[in-house]
């Protein structure tokens, strides 16, 4: 067993997985998963650029995660950066930070690499399910970004898109510094028109509809498989391999768009740094279940965090 760290930033949160793996049996096991939402992509798609206050909360979580693996005593680490640092003019600063604190750089990987890693971790242990027929179609539901992946045991075609759910939020829903609470119906509409855009320039690359079974990723949604199970807080386990009907989708997508701060507040599941933006990201899922077809969702707590841990074992 090797014991490895693996840290993804992405544009809403940072987030470590200390594991041990054994790259021939295949077996991660984790000793520490943890998130922080640091919204390091706060503004990048109006500015350019990220944000002094966003820079800040980002180098905080790391100095945190600095202190947990060095406790475990992780003998490799890799930290990689997805959506808003690549888009971002000052970036430099930000790897500068991560490099002083963690002494390591981060990678600033392209959408195909992201798409790749998150393929790997949430299918790695889905290989033998008899249950769930091949190809596979991935989608990682991020802040900045949204990626395709279809595949079986490996890749076939993977593209990443500029649609997710912090994107959408302030591209759509913020106006003179306040998110519209609820969105209007003409809001919610610019947002679908987004996201189907999206789904169009997705589908050039990647066959969305041969796939057979639909597999998503993050924050988006494993929270709507805490509210479909109506979970009284957030359970990793619960969520993990859990399934969600289309039916469900759409009718909790349409009421998180129709509820406002405080009742999206007030769901015992709900990450206090997610409830602006869950709206935009079950849209974003709802989309794409119409577009391809699919009857549920299997929800997988594993992703890119697990699949840059296998490629640092």
């Amino acid at each position: 067993m090797t014991r490895v760290a693996a840290i993804d930033c992405g544009t809403n949160s940072i987030r470590l997985l200390v594991a041990d793996a054994n790259p021939e049996t295949g077996e991660l096991v984790d000793l520490d998963r943890r998130m922080v939402i640091v919204r390091l992509g706060q503004g990048v798609d109006r500015t350019g650029r990220l944000a002094p206050e966003a820079l800040q909360r980002t180098f905080a979580a790391c100095r945190e995660y600095a202190a947990v693996i060095k406790e475990y005593g992780a003998e490799r680490l890799r930290f990689v950066a997805t959506s808003a640092s690549r888009d971002a003019e000052n970036r430099d600063e930000f790897v500068r930070g991560v490099l002083d604190i963690l002494g390591v750089e981060p990678e600033v990987i392209s959408g195909d690499q992201e798409a790749e890693f998150s393929f790997t971790g949430a299918t790695r242990e889905l290989a033998g399910r008899e249950d769930l027929a091949r190809p596979f179609l991935v989608v990682d539901i991020g802040g900045g970004s949204t990626e395709f992946v279809v595949g079986d045991a490996h890749v076939r075609a993977a593209r990443s898109v500029d649609v997710g759910c912090v994107r959408m939020t302030e591209r759509h829903l913020v106006h003179e510094g306040h998110v519209s609470d609820p969105p209007t119906e003409a809001e919610t509409a610019a947002m679908r028109a987004d996201i189907e855009r999206a789904l169009d320039l997705a589908e050039e690359t990647v066959p969305l509809r041969e796939a057979r079974t639909l597999v998503g990723l993050a924050g988006s949604v494993t929270t709507l498989s805490a509210i479909h199970q109506d979970l009284p807080e957030y359970d990793s386990a619960a969520i993990h391999h859990s399934r969600i009907p289309y039916a469900r989708v759409r009718e909790i997508t349409e009421w998180l768009l129709r509820s406002t701060h405080a009742e999206r507040a007030a769901i015992p599941s709900m990450h206090p740094g997610r409830v602006d933006v869950i709206g935009a990201g079950a849209l974003v899922l709802q989309s794409i279940m119409e577009r391809v077809g699919a009857e549920e969702v299997v929800v997988s707590e594993h992703d890119i965090l697990d699949g840059i841990a296998w490629s640092v074992a």
